[in-house]
Formats: structure tokens, C-alpha cells, sequence
């Protein structure tokens, strides 16, 4: 006899927004047993599974799809599909360095501080071309809230919509009530389906 999709992915969504993430995990997988196609099932026993081995931002990721769905249900699936095939990791690493106290982080970390990188565009340089060329050299090590707001909304207005909402999904895991992050999150959905590159 096949489940009621609805009814066990509403069971499955409540328990995982109760924290009760093993359980919310049982409840995605039987969906996903009945109903393999559920982009929606298999969203959702990712983000259990990453919650369940305590990776900060899941939550929020998790919260985010909510919103995405009440707009569309079929792009928000798409969407957080992409998102977490992209992630790989990359949140685990993230929640690593916000948890980390910012001296410990400076010491950890070898890279670019965020406002030497300022000063790189600001002389007149292309941000898209100078953040892909550290991208993959070493790291921006950024110390400041401003700072971070202001890189989120470069990345965004710059094409890395991808990148900057993995980056704000981890720190909303941190701040979840930050009308700033919150505010960059609405601008990001305004721009629609997320970069195609």
C-alpha cells in the first residue's frame, strides 16, 4: 500500500522543524521510497541527514526551500537541488570558520584580508575578475560584519548568486535574525533562478 505523499511529508517537514531530525529522515525516505521522483523527499533527507551530523547552516537551508515553495513549488525544488549538489561540503567548512572565534580564525587561516581586497576594486579593478583570480589562490578572510554584507552583495550583483547564498544560509544559520542577511536573501530571490554558470 503507497503512502500518502502529502500527509508524510508534512509529518516529515513538522519533525524536522522540531528539531527532531531522525525522525524527519524516516519520513522523507518513505516518501522517497514510494515516490522516487520526489525532488522534494530527496531535498529533504539531504538536509536531514546534514542536520543530523550537526551542520549549522541546514536549518536555514531548510527554512529558505519553505520560502522558495511558497512562491513555487516546482523552481524552489530545482533550486535547493542545485544548491546542495554545489555545497559539497562547502557549508560544513563555513559553519566551521563562523563558529571559530576571529583571532583563532586569523591564525587558521592564510589568505587576503577582506579590506586589502576592498582596496584592490576600489582602485579600479573588476570584482568579478579579481575575486575569481583569489578564488582560486588563496582565501578573502573577512573580519567584519560590514565587510561580509558588503561581499555578499558584490557576489550577488556580480553573478555568484550560488556562492553568495551558501555563504548567507551559513551565516543565517548563526544570525538567523539579521534584517541585513535577510535583506540580501530577498534581493537574492528577486534576482529569480539563480546564475546558469
Amino acid at each position: 500500500m503507497s503512502v500518502s505523499k502529502h500527509k508524510t511529508l508534512t509529518l516529515a517537514k513538522d519533525s524536522f522543524s522540531k528539531a527532531d531530525f531522525e525522525n524527519a529522515l524516516k519520513q522523507f525516505a518513505i516518501v522517497l521510497q514510494d515516490y522516487p521522483n520526489s525532488k522534494e523527499a530527496y531535498n529533504g533527507v539531504i538536509l536531514s541527514e546534514m542536520a543530523m551530523s550537526g551542520e549549522g547552516g541546514a536549518e536555514a537551508l531548510f527554512d529558505y526551500y519553505e520560502i522558495l515553495k511558497e512562491q513555487d513549488q516546482e523552481e524552489a525544488d530545482s533550486i535547493m537541488t542545485e544548491i546542495l549538489k554545489s555545497m559539497d561540503g562547502s557549508l560544513e567548512k563555513l559553519s566551521q570558520v563562523f563558529a571559530q572565534p576571529l583571532r583563532d580564525r586569523l591564525e587558521f587561516e592564510d589568505g587576503i584580508l577582506y579590506e586589502d581586497f576592498k582596496a584592490i576594486i576600489d582602485s579600479g579593478e573588476d570584482f568579478k575578475e579579481t575575486f575569481e583570480n583569489i578564488m582560486f589562490s588563496t582565501k578573502v578572510i573577512i573580519t567584519q560584519k560590514e565587510d561580509f554584507i558588503h561581499f555578499l552583495d558584490n557576489l550577488i550583483d556580480h553573478g555568484f548568486a550560488e556562492m553568495a547564498l551558501t555563504y548567507l544560509e551559513s551565516a543565517l544559520g548563526v544570525y538567523p535574525g539579521d534584517k541585513l542577511l535577510r535583506k540580501l536573501l530577498k534581493k537574492l530571490s528577486k534576482k529569480g533562478k539563480l546564475s546558469e554558470n
